[in-house]
């Protein structure tokens, strides 16, 4: 038997917003202890005794930042394939490949334990316990949902009513009066969106309760598969093609309506994470129930939570506050209203305010650039290119830039010359030159890029020669 994790890596995570972004979403938040969300995952799924490989679901534009992330653990062990969605179809979708992709390669047979890559499980022993718990069940053919003993009425969670392994069925979001019902009877479990079942049972689930699905589904995979025979171990699904994919949650589209659902009923230590207030009670309270990550001075404040990011945070006279400061946004927020912050993120996506997409530090595949300052006609940069890389190969038609070298060095294309650059070494990009800035060396170069013009957008560039196979 081979088996395979799967983890499920999308969404914004708008209710954690503004450290929570389109381009930077919650399973990138790093904890106390310096490990994102998505490490966490990753760690997770390694441990499971026998695993073969750990398959990764995620949207193209994350692909190169979870590289990082899985380097970062020094895990190159563990194959780790990606199939690389356009846009988000919900969880039948990217299931349902996972599952194509798994019976292609290892058979029908081959077990999938599916992971979020956004939650947290205190218990990893007992997780462990109940994998092979579900292993078993799945080798019957049942697709199988973890249930998570309820510590309280909890409103933000779907349940599943069941006995023993058995589910009698799938129950959405209640209210707190029918919540603390579930509670009190003993039969609820919370439904923790993990799953595991064999790669074979669950295409032929699909292929009764949902063949619109699935059928879309075969196809983008084929197509993709024929497009990038030689991508590695990357599957690149086509927008034109995943488009056509209904979208629809594999609990709406599957395990409501299967005879086949079983669950395995477990107390792990399980949180989806799925507010501030939740994230803050990761952090240790003191002594006045205020939990801090960063730096704050406080002064007759009680229950709050405060995150900072680099500089100072005072609070005076105030209490049951969450303050979540970054760079370029500040979010407070009443505790009992933690679940509303979704609503500032969707009313920033509406306007198009660039808050919701991106931080002032965006992860490009060949490093990071940071905005350090702007304003009308200008814009100032913080660059820094991994060992080995490069940008593309591009022109700009609206801007000139100037490069300075902070540390390392750089090796620059500009128009038809090529020059190397040390510490403390400038060029200048006229506007409409082709360059390139690359990394030749052995650690991370860092230029401070001035550009200057009338139009200062990402979206002024020309690419003619990408190494990442970007257009």
């Amino acid at each position: 038997m081979k088996l395979i994790a799967t983890i499920l890596c999308g969404g914004a995570g708008s209710r954690l917003w503004p450290v929570s972004r389109e381009l930077h979403p919650k399973p990138f938040i790093r904890l106390a202890d310096g490990q994102s969300l998505l490490q966490k995952a990753f760690l997770r799924a390694a441990s499971l005794p026998g695993i073969a490989e750990i398959l990764t679901v995620t949207n193209r534009e994350l692909v190169f930042q979870t590289e990082d992330e899985y380097r970062e653990l020094g895990r190159a062990d563990i194959a780790t394939p990606f199939i690389l969605e356009p846009f988000g179809r919900n969880t039948a979708a990217a299931v349902a490949c996972a599952a194509i992709q798994v019976a292609e390669a290892y058979g029908d047979d081959a077990i999938l334990v599916v992971l979020p890559a956004d939650h947290l499980i205190a218990e990893e022993g007992g997780f462990v316990r109940a994998v092979q718990h579900a292993i078993k069940l799945a080798q019957q053919g049942k697709l199988v949902a973890f249930g998570v003993t309820p510590t309280r009425p909890e409103t933000g969670y779907g349940y599943i009513e069941a006995e023993g392994n058995q589910v009698r069925r799938f129950v959405e979001k209640p209210d707190r009066e029918r919540a603390q019902a579930y509670v009190d009877s003993g039969r609820f479990l919370w439904n923790s969106g993990i799953f595991c079942f064999a790669a074979g049972a669950m295409l032929r689930e699909m292929n009764t309760h949902c063949p619109d699905i699935l059928a879309a589904t075969q196809s983008t995979m084929a197509r993709a598969r024929r497009l990038h025979a030689e991508g590695g171990s990357q599957i690149q699904l086509t927008s034109a093609d995943f488009a056509r994919v209904p979208e629809d949650s594999i609990d709406y589209a599957v395990l409501e309506k299967t005879s086949e659902a079983a669950v395995v009923p477990c107390s792990i230590g399980w949180s989806d994470v799925g507010s501030w207030s939740a994230l803050g009670e990761l952090a240790e309270p003191d002594a006045r129930g205020n939990r801090v990550d960063g730096e704050a001075l406080l002064r007759n404040v009680d229950d709050c939570y405060i995150r900072g990011a680099g500089r100072l945070i005072g609070a005076v006279g105030v209490r049951d506050l969450i303050v979540i400061d970054t760079p370029d946004a500040l979010l407070i927020a009443d505790k009992d209203s933690a679940q509303e912050v979704k609503h500032l993120y969707a009313e920033l996506k509406l306007n198009g305010h660039e808050t919701h997409k991106l931080h002032r530090t965006v992860h490009r595949p060949w490093g990071t650039y940071t905005t350090l300052g702007e304003g009308p006609r200008f814009k100032i940069k913080r660059i820094e290119v991994h060992p080995g890389a490069k940008l593309s190969l591009q022109m700009h038609h609206h801007r000139s830039e100037h490069w300075v070298v902070v540390s390392g060095v750089g090796k620059v294309t500009n128009g038809d010359q090529q020059a190397w650059l040390n510490a403390n070494e400038s060029t200048y990009i006229p506007a409409g030159n082709r360059h390139r800035l690359e990394n030749p060396g052995l650690v991370n170069l860092v230029v401070i890029e001035v550009q200057s013009g009338e139009y200062l957008g990402e979206d002024d560039i020309v690419r003619f020669d990408d190494t990442y196979g970007r257009a």
